[in-house]
């Protein structure tokens, strides 16, 4: 599966990664040179948790911490017989 947020659509993007040689200016030095240039990624801190879908159902799904962080995704309850004890409430 991919490393993608199903509440931000945050993904792994490319970038590069600088090789420099030289001494900085404001240490006395000439300035610095860009030796080197490679391709890199950066990946997303994406996590799946266990979320509260619309329709009342638990899924697994994988969100960045962000998303969780600010309140994106709904956790369920942590003991299951909250579910059942609501079910029966609205039942009667």
């Amino acid at each position: 599966m991919p490393r993608v947020c199903e509440y931000t659509g945050k993904k792994t993007t490319a970038g590069n990664t600088y090789t420099h040689r030289g001494k900085a200016k404001y240490l006395g030095g000439v300035g610095t040179k860009i030796t080197g240039k490679t391709k890199r990624t950066f990946k997303p801190n994406i996590q799946t948790v266990n979320a509260l879908m619309e329709d009342g159902s638990v899924k697994k799904v994988k969100a960045s911490t962000r998303a969780i962080r600010n309140g994106l995704v709904t956790k369920p309850l942590k003991r299951r017989f909250a579910y059942k004890h609501e079910a029966a409430e609205s039942a009667e």
